[in-house]
């Protein structure tokens, strides 16, 4: 079982003991994402997260690297729509010097003026591989149909010009504003001495000022009518990402929309695997998925589609999300769909790291923790007709938002707007 203890300045940690485990995995998570940003400093977050790694009050940017990497771990960053996450995993004898090296660079960091300007050509660079890869540029395109005008609609790394615009100034700015205790969840998950680890925390941390007053703009678009947004590029294969607004990270229906997701595009055995790619080959790459955040969500699907067979593809997808809104899912396939859901969920919590993620994510999020046990007992409660009732929610015609990237014809594209605007 996980453990929770919270300092007098806000800062949450959370444990997991696995004493039959090598390793020991820790996380240091701030929650601030590209949501949390205003325009004129669109990119921030994900900026920040590079820069800490050059260098801290305690560390130099060799050293930072030489005191994970220089005794067998590994340590990595992210930045999501909500929250940034700094994370390494060690042999559980070094956890001490990945709990210092980590906590140093997300607390004091030196975000000097070189290292800034240094690192924008690299961001700049990983904005434009991006657009290069038309796998992701097409969720760009696809987050801007389903958020317009919100923070959560613009890219998460920033722009070219938004980037260039920022400076030393502005990051520090940034991180006074939100890497502070009551914003930041420590979880530790593997073997580890639970005492030792609390005391040094305690040390490192427990003096600083709290705060816990973070607000982000909240989603207001409610959607009446499909939306599309078609980039022709000069490619191989046609990039599609089709999405549809889900539920927040409350909602009582997340885990049957889950369950939806998993029976139409979540693996070989889903509906959209066997009809799209292995009864009519119409491409190698096909799933659906589903994700939350603080007050809004996306059920979306995604595939790599032949150029010419792009239509015939989208209307295959259209009758199986009708189908499944209509007739709702089988008994074999709930069954199933649970059962896998399940499976995949302990098959990874055997790793450190994975549960790591699992229990960081559910507090800094949610501010609560999470057990298997927990979604089993969720998922007890979910019944077959409520897959159906979510799916007449969710698959709602009116919703559907379509993005694509690739060398799309005129024909195609007034066909595939006649799809889904009737």
């Amino acid at each position: 079982m996980y453990q929770i203890e919270k300092l007098a300045n806000g800062l949450r940690v959370i444990t997991q003991p696995m004493p039959d485990r090598h390793s020991a995995a820790i996380g240091v998570w701030v929650g601030v994402g590209g949501r949390y940003e205003p325009v004129q400093v669109k990119g921030a977050t994900h900026f920040l997260e590079h820069v800490v790694f050059k260098g801290s009050d305690g560390y130099d940017c060799e050293a930072i690297k030489e005191n994970v990497e220089g005794v067998g771990g590994t340590l990595n960053a992210f930045t999501t729509e909500e929250q940034t996450c700094f994370y390494a995993k060690v042999p559980a004898r070094h956890l001490h010097k990945a709990f210092d090296v980590l906590t140093d660079m997300v607390f004091f960091p030196k975000l000097r003026a070189t290292d800034v300007t240094k690192e924008k050509t690299v961001i700049l660079e990983e904005i434009k591989m991006y657009h290069d890869l038309p796998q992701y540029f097409v969720m760009e395109l696809l987050d801007g149909l389903l958020w317009p005008g919100h923070a959560l609609g613009g890219q998460l790394a920033g722009t070219l010009e938004s980037v260039s615009r920022l400076t030393a100034r502005d990051l520090r700015q940034f991180h006074r504003q939100y890497y502070l205790p009551g914003n930041v969840v420590i979880s530790v998950c593997g073997q580890f001495d639970q005492d030792k680890l609390m005391r040094a925390v305690r040390r490192k941390i427990g003096k600083l000022e709290g705060r816990d007053d973070w607000s982000y703009a909240p989603v207001g678009d409610k959607q009446a009518e499909p939306r599309m947004n078609f980039f022709r590029k000069d490619i191989e294969q046609m990039h599609l990402a089709l999405g549809m607004p889900g539920y927040d990270e409350n909602h009582p229906d997340r885990y049957a929309l889950g369950l939806l997701s998993i029976i139409l595009g979540g693996n070989m055995s889903s509906r959209l695997f066997v009809q799209v790619r292995e009864k009519k080959g119409l491409a190698y790459s096909i799933g659906s998925y589903h994700k939350t955040m603080h007050d809004t969500g996306v059920f979306m699907i995604r595939a790599g589609v032949d150029n010419v067979k792009i239509v015939e593809a989208v209307e295959v997808i259209l009758r199986e999300l009708r189908k499944i809104r209509t007739a709702g899912v089988t008994e074999g396939e709930f069954k199933r769909a649970k059962d896998y859901m399940i499976g995949q969920i302990q098959l990874g919590l055997e790793d450190t790291m994975e549960q790591m993620l699992w229990i960081g994510e559910a507090l800094i999020s949610r501010n609560k923790g999470r057990t298997v046990k927990d979604v089993v007992a969720a998922l007890q409660k979910v019944k077959p007709q409520d897959l159906k009732r979510v799916a007449r929610e969710i698959l709602d015609d009116q919703r559907y938002n379509l993005a694509l990237v690739g060398p799309i014809t005129d024909e195609q594209e007034e066909i595939l707007r006649k799809l889904l605007i009737k």
